[in-house]
């Protein structure tokens, strides 16, 4: 008989988001991490799960702080089914770890009694199901925590699916999900050391990315990403924010359905502008990316090109307003000013302010500086001095 399942990874619940500089904003991508888990029960609901694997990364630390712990553990408790946690390399399963403090048994046991937290590398033999887990123990391992597996008799369990839950990066995949743990040489995996015929579905976590990654084979192997994208994109073929419902039988290849459960969206734009009037291509197309949303979506944006001055000041505006509109900007600049011969004459030629003059004179040899730091401070200070020029000559 035919099961399903969900797979999910890397919650990382009580994730900082300390790049995110306002902190009411800050505190709305943190409340995501927790939310995302009632629309993981929806889905449950929809395609009638029997059970969800979590391969990893319940929690952002080992060590996250009470609110955290009992924020978690009553949203999973809402979720009307079993979960299964291994520790991964974010809330490993060493000695100090959440996972045995009595704060943490104490909330599960009130408010999430649903959640069971495989810390042996040993089979959990279910009723229709046999799960292998391969918890992480420690923040980086060097041995391979499938290892366990291949010399295990399965034959023991007949018809039953068989299903590994592990976290870490698969031989000849690349680096794991986390950006500062890249070309880390720990928690990799070998899957094709194990008996890939005898197993029916392995569970990933670690990579933040929806990602099939079977070697050869019938048994499929998956990270399931992150249900809540975390981070700006990081090329094509990384697909966060989804969860997998999983149909499995023992001796068929699984069926793998993703199915999206996020709410923030992570843009990244690169935008040339070309002349003045690109302002406003610019300004034009941001509502585009939202939709009308407000405070659900981060906004990488990258500019090159050159402007004018009085163009320099209606970019600062457009900029000012989706910062107040975005929960994050995220600028990349390379933006020169290049005043018109009007905007020159206007600033150099001012017989009732000779001193104005020779201070934009200076300004505008400083805003070619190779220094980025001294071009962007000339840039606002001519911005400032042209505006001050404009409003005592009337706005002409």
């Amino acid at each position: 008989m035919s099961l399903t399942f969900l797979h999910t990874a890397d919650w990382q619940i009580g994730k900082p988001f300390a790049r995110i500089e306002d902190e009411q904003k800050r505190a709305i991508a943190r409340q995501e991490r927790v939310r995302v888990i009632e629309r993981l029960g929806q889905v449950a609901q929809d395609k009638e799960a029997r059970f969800m694997v979590v391969a990893g990364d319940v929690f952002d630390s080992p060590t996250p702080d009470k609110g955290t712990v009992s924020a978690a553990c009553a949203a999973i408790g809402q979720l009307g089914l079993p979960v299964y946690v291994i520790p991964g390399n974010h809330d490993h399963g060493g000695p100090g770890s959440l996972w045995g403090q009595a704060f943490f048994l104490q909330e599960q046991r009130a408010l999430a009694p649903n959640l069971h937290v495989l810390l042996k590398a040993e089979p959990v033999e279910l009723e229709d199901v046999v799960l292998l887990p391969c918890p992480l123990l420690r923040q980086h391992d060097a041995s391979d925590t499938t290892a366990w597996i291949r010399g295990l008799d399965l034959s023991v369990w007949q018809n039953k699916p068989r299903l590994i839950i592990a976290h870490g990066s698969v031989q000849d995949f690349g680096p794991g999900g986390d950006e500062e743990e890249a070309g880390d040489a720990a928690n990799r995996l070998d899957l094709a050391r194990l008996p890939l015929a005898e197993l029916d579905y392995v569970a990933l976590g670690d990579w933040h990315g929806m990602k099939k990654v079977s070697p050869a084979g019938p048994c499929a192997a998956w990270y399931s990403g992150t249900p809540e994208p975390d981070r700006f994109p990081r090329g094509e073929g990384n697909l966060p924010g989804n969860v997998l419902a999983v149909t499995v039988e023992r001796g068929t290849p699984a069926q793998v359905l993703p199915i999206s459960t996020a709410r923030l969206t992570w843009h990244d734009v690169e935008f040339h502008l070309t002349d003045d009037a690109a302002v406003k291509r610019l300004e034009d197309l941001l509502p585009t990316l939202v939709q009308g949303r407000t405070g659900q979506d981060l906004l990488r944006l990258t500019l090159q090109g050159s402007l004018g001055i009085s163009a320099w000041g209606e970019l600062e505006r457009v900029l000012e307003t989706w910062r107040s509109r975005l929960l994050r900007l995220r600028l990349h600049s390379r933006v020169g000013i290049d005043p018109s011969e009007d905007e020159i004459a206007g600033l150099l030629t001012r017989a009732d302010a000779p001193l104005a003059a020779r201070v934009a004179s200076r300004l505008l040899e400083e805003s070619q500086s190779p220094e980025a730091t001294v071009a962007e401070r000339a840039r606002q200070s001519l911005l400032i001095l042209h505006a001050a020029l404009t409003r005592s000559s009337g706005g002409q």
